[in-house]
């Protein structure tokens, strides 16, 4: 990993939006090496032999533990602690191809690899992880995560799980109900929150064979049915001291910090069901013959599946682009002296911004393919027996796991300026040079010539945008004018310009590597591919950036920043029908 990718100049989280990057410095998923190769396609046979077992509830236990078997479980866990410790990268392409075709087992691999198990490797003592990550990463114990109750949901911190210290001191009776528990009904292992003495939010480790613990009758849910989901209730359930994870009254890191990686690997889990969603969407648009043709003739049809492609392989260009930042940051630490665990740890919550940002965005682009899967099957679509039907109910709780996806939209721009409070990015420099920049004629400004060289030009007018509104917004906060906390649809829509910056940006400099690399990428489907996405792209961000400044500015600022929205919003028009047909084409011929 370290040999093939610079640094990228975006590290810090969130620096993407005021620093550039070179396509070197990024990683891209065609840098995969051939250990990586026999990794995704190891996961990827076991999981198509597997597939129908994974859709059932009796199987989960046994598919886990085949699973443990293969090393799949420790992918992420060194090699001290019964894991492979394999690189950010390697454990990604694992998960894309849990998410392609897992189904309801793809719930039940991530609660466990992800929440059920980081909160010890990253908050746990060396005995805690010498006796639980083994056994963890085998299959031997499953892993559940108890965080949600009936009154607190997003409000997290709110929980009224109690742990009051037992008259000796050696244990905590735990005491309160946990809702929508994933793995609950063969869990070995319960991450469990609770409020030490009616107070102090702590996590403990809790060994299910415990007296006091019952469980709730499966949750029917919408979808992913085959996944364990029940109540968890505890009624005075002794817990040794010892088995406290991390520090009294801290349970927020660790709720927090384990859900950076989890929103990660969900977002990541989500591209991949995307591909194999465009992948079933083209081929029965191959397949499907109507008026003596195949329904992949018609614009119509070829327009869904090039916007279903383009979308995921921008998606995915963000995701590995992700996933070669962390491992990079890690790698810095462990440099520095940081163990392993700690820098698995700082460099996740380094990268909560960019996490959280995959997560919206790889759960909204599953949405897309999927709603536009079944639309392409028609009224098989609307059947069982096609898997348009599984794929599309399945797909919905990506937008509500590891937080509903305003809450994340929310947490993107509010960590934002939590970074800029604290110094750790200067948002201030780069909001005040658009200002100025304003009070410029076009004519007075730099021009650049070249190959994607209005990409970048606009790239770099889609950031101007986002920091015009993110510059005025902070200012009005510190002049008391506006209270974003209490203004969630200005959060919101400042997000969805970040996210599509991210994206957008994601995806060009993945093209011009492939093109470095003599991939195939800079050939014109790519280039069709990319002036479609950024097409896209400039209109939402001006649409969200006119959004915003409506919702809190007035007068003559108003009109000169809406002004502004109209210069920055530069990307020139295209014949987008022949963009997406182009695409469509290639498709539809590889199939």
């Amino acid at each position: 990993m370290e040999t093939l990718v610079a640094k990228d100049q975006s590290m810090a989280g969130g620096g993407f939006l005021i620093k550039k990057t070179a396509p070197e410095q990024v990683y891209v998923p065609e840098q995969i090496d051939e250990e990586q190769t026999m990794i995704r396609d190891m996961t990827r046979d076991f999981v198509l032999a597997k597939k129908e077992a994974m859709q059932q509830l009796d199987q989960q236990p046994t598919l886990m533990e085949e699973a443990g078997s293969l090393g799949l479980l420790g992918a992420q866990i060194p090699e001290g602690f019964g894991g492979m410790g394999l690189d950010v990268p390697t454990n990604t392409y694992i998960s894309e191809e849990i998410g392609a075709h897992a189904g309801s087992f793809g719930t039940t691999f991530a609660a466990h690899t992800g929440i059920g198990m980081l909160p010890i490797l990253y908050f746990g003592t060396e005995k805690q992880k010498e006796h639980y990550l083994p056994r963890m990463s085998s299959g031997e114990w499953k892993g559940a995560y108890c965080l949600t109750e009936p009154s607190s949901g997003s409000d997290a911190l709110s929980a009224k799980t109690r742990a009051d210290l037992s008259a000796d001191g050696k244990s905590y009776l735990v005491s309160g109900q946990k809702m929508w528990i994933s793995n609950a009904g063969f869990a070995d292992i319960f991450i469990v929150f609770a409020q030490v003495e009616g107070t102090q939010f702590t996590g403990l480790i809790v060994e299910a064979d415990r007296a006091g613990i019952s469980l709730g009758a499966e949750e029917k849910k919408l979808g992913i049915k085959g996944s364990s989901t029940r109540q968890v209730f505890f009624e005075k359930v002794e817990v040794p001291v010892e088995n406290v994870l991390g520090e009294i009254g801290r349970g927020h890191l660790i709720a927090f910090n384990s859900l950076n990686t989890g929103r990660f690997k969900l977002g990541n889990m989500c591209m991949g069901g995307a591909k194999s969603g465009s992948t079933t969407s083209i081929q029965y648009a191959n397949e499907r013959v109507q008026f003596k043709q195949p329904i992949s003739s018609f614009g119509a049809i070829q327009a869904k599946l090039a916007e279903q492609a383009i979308r995921t392989y921008a998606v995915e260009s963000m995701v590995y682009r992700v996933a070669g930042m962390i491992e990079h940051h890690k790698n810095e630490l462990i440099q520095t002296g940081l163990d392993v665990s700690q820098a698995k740890l700082k460099a996740a919550e380094e990268m909560a911004i960019e996490s959280t940002i995959v997560k919206v965005a790889g759960s909204e682009v599953l949405d897309y393919v999927v709603d536009e899967m079944v639309q392409i099957h028609g009224g098989y679509g609307f059947s069982e027996e096609y898997p348009a039907a599984r794929a599309y109910r399945d797909q919905r709780i990506g937008r509500i796991y590891e937080g509903t996806n305003e809450i994340n939209r929310m947490l993107i721009v509010n960590m934002l300026f939590k970074r800029v409070m604290k110094g750790k990015i200067d948002l201030v420099g780069p909001a005040w040079a658009v200002q100025k920049e304003l009070a410029q004629t076009p004519e007075q400004l730099e021009h650049t010539s070249g190959r994607f060289s209005q990409e970048h030009a606009s790239l770099a007018d889609f950031k101007k945008m986002a920091l015009m509104v993110l510059g005025v917004a902070a200012k009005q906060q510190m002049d008391g004018k506006l209270d974003l906390k209490k203004e969630q649809e200005i959060l919101m829509a400042t997000a969805d310009m970040l996210i599509e910056i991210m994206t957008a940006e994601s995806t060009l400099l993945r093209i011009q590597k492939c093109e470095a690399l003599k991939q195939p990428a800079a050939d014109e489907v790519y280039q069709a591919l990319l002036q479609s996405l950024f097409y896209e792209a400039n209109a939402q961000i001006a649409k969200s950036a006119v959004d915003a400044l409506g919702s809190f500015v007035e007068g003559d600022l108003l009109s000169t920043l809406l002004g502004g929205v109209r210069r920055f919003a530069s990307y020139p028009v295209i014949n987008q029908k022949e963009k997406r047909r182009t695409v469509a084409a290639h498709l539809i011929k590889e199939n």
